[in-house]
């Protein structure tokens, strides 16, 4: 198992660039459901923090701990209630538990073709990129100047791109009202509170926010993450084998729900991110985490506002870097000229439907490549 702290020449200034670049999921998701659902940040945030220090200690990888997004859409878009969001969790987190004990997990992993999974990678990396150039239009001049700033950093060796750029945008944003900038922050300590859905919180959630969220997270969270995990970082990317990803996120989420965390998962997303600004071992989620933590104890409801202070505009130019790498994989480049068309169609899915969708019909557009192939090419006769 690869060390949690420390790999090589690896510097604490690159794992803490690294921590920061998960942050374009982490604001718009976690954070909105404290200040517009209205979800306690005690428990958000404290639900984080132990998922992401608990993560770096056993994979030693930089691994993300993200909001699971579906979820997270229908908190913001049609109100669930704490018990709502509780059971939903709970419920993503049995399903996964037992994908992960039952070895079913790494059945189905095996049976999605490569063509396939390079697709979603790039649908996945297209839908980074595309939220960051949003995100950046909100406020141009400072998210493409974050932008310019972070591709000319990220070429400086052992340079902590990420927070540099974060803490220059945050003073230019001070600079033209652009940012909030909260008062003087005052220790208030605060724990979550334990939440026990109603037998109604666990229907409404499993109709509106489980079903829809599972086939994502297996895609994203589980099956794609695996595979960019093996990429990075070959034999030490082992240990994230899609049954240790559902067996972390399920326990996590099965623990920590029912005190007022929101659903999470891993994700590919994360990980490149995460590795694109300097992450390259499990200090980078255990720093992000221990920072959590402090807010979500020491801070209560004044940590929301803490987050706000980074400009928007600067979260999206991180998402684009991170979205550029994920898209453009060395298994993009691998794949034989007849595949490209299967890639095409799953990453066109992913990007206009959802990776579920494009998971499903990438894998028959694959059986159809793999039909024609074969009538094009028949098999040689054999000695």
């Amino acid at each position: 198992m690869p060390k949690p702290l420390g790999r090589g020449d690896r510097s604490i200034p690159q794992e803490l660039s690294g921590a920061c670049g998960d942050l374009g999921t982490f604001i718009p998701h976690a954070i909105g459901a404290i200040t517009v659902a209205g979800l306690a940040p005690a428990g958000v945030l404290f639900g984080f923090g132990v998922f992401l220090v608990s993560t770096g200690l056993f994979y030693g990888l930089p691994l993300p701990v993200q909001p699971m997004k579906a979820v997270s859409a229908v908190i913001l878009t049609d109100g669930l209630k704490p018990g709502q969001v509780a059971a939903a969790g709970m419920m993503l987190g049995v399903v996964l538990l037992s994908l992960g004990l039952t070895g079913w997990i790494g059945k189905l992993a095996r049976a999605i073709p490569q063509s396939v999974s390079a697709g979603l990678q790039l649908g996945l990396g297209l839908l980074m990129g595309v939220l960051g150039v949003k995100l950046i239009l909100t406020m141009p001049w400072i998210g493409f100047g974050s932008l310019l700033a972070l591709v000319a950093l990220t070429r400086v060796p052992r340079c902590p791109a990420a927070p540099i750029v974060l803490i220059a945008a945050a003073l230019a944003g001070w600079a033209t009202n652009n940012a909030v900038m909260p008062g003087p922050a005052s220790f208030a300590p605060s724990l979550p509170q334990m939440t026990i859905p109603s037998l109604d919180d666990v229907w409404r959630s499993f109709e509106i926010a489980v079903v829809p969220q599972l086939s994502l997270t297996l895609t994203n969270a589980v099956f794609v993450t695996a595979s960019l995990s093996r990429e990075l970082f070959q034999e030490d990317g082992l240990i994230a084998s899609e049954r240790n990803l559902a067996l972390s996120s399920g326990l996590a989420n099965v623990l920590l729900c029912p005190f007022g965390a929101m659903p999470m998962c891993h994700g590919a997303g994360g990980l490149q991110a995460q590795y694109r600004f300097g992450g390259r071992t499990g200090l980078t989620p255990i720093i992000f985490g221990v920072a959590v933590l402090v807010l979500a104890v020491g801070f209560g409801d004044r940590a929301a506002t803490l987050f706000a202070i980074i400009p928007i505009g600067a979260v999206g130019a991180l998402l684009i870097l991170a979205g550029t790498d994920l898209a453009i994989s060395r298994r993009l480049f691998d794949g034989k000229p007849s595949c490209w068309w299967v890639i095409g169609v799953t990453a066109l899915v992913t990007l206009t439907v959802n990776p579920a969708l494009g998971l499903i019909l990438g894998w028959v557009t694959e059986l159809i490549r793999a039909a024609i192939v074969r009538r094009l090419i028949p098999e040689r006769p054999k000695p």
